[in-house]
């Protein structure tokens, strides 16, 4: 992705790789396909809602000369939804891709020091987002051993 995102690769997790062999003939694009929803589902509720970074940070208020720039509905990191709606996953064979392809989300992301734009972190797995995380998965197993 061309702005910013984040890479969840099953092949380095061998005991589940070992776990999802044994099963065998089922397609791990599914699982993978789980797991994309959920961080993309997640990320989504971080901008729209949570406006925290996923270590729980608060994330900066705009500057008071941004600030005067902004329509009143606006809030951080929301406008028109462009960036919002931008917000997806691609699944490849063993591995699966969360982020935004646009290139401003990456300034958002990591912040930007040349033009004092503080980082607003929005990618990544708060605690919460972890047991979220890991129930999908349980569930996606014990629909898929039925």
């Amino acid at each position: 992705m061309a702005g910013a995102g984040i890479h969840i690769d099953l092949s380095g997790l061998h005991q589940l790789q070992r776990k999802l062999n044994e099963l065998g003939g089922f397609d791990r694009r599914n699982l993978l396909d789980v797991i994309g929803a959920t961080v993309e589902s997640q990320t989504r509720r971080r901008i729209a809602d949570e406006k925290t970074s996923p270590d729980g940070e608060q994330w900066p208020a705009w500057s008071a000369d941004y600030a005067k720039l902004r329509h009143g509905a606006n809030s951080l990191l929301q406008g028109q939804g462009d960036l919002l709606d931008s917000i997806g996953f691609v699944v490849g064979l063993n591995d699966v891709e969360i982020g935004s392809n646009l290139i401003y989300f990456a300034t958002h992301q990591f912040g930007d020091d040349e033009r004092n734009i503080p980082a607003r972190t929005s990618l990544g797995l708060s605690p919460d987002n972890e047991i979220e995380l890991q129930q999908n998965i349980g569930d996606w197993f014990e629909e898929i051993l039925k």
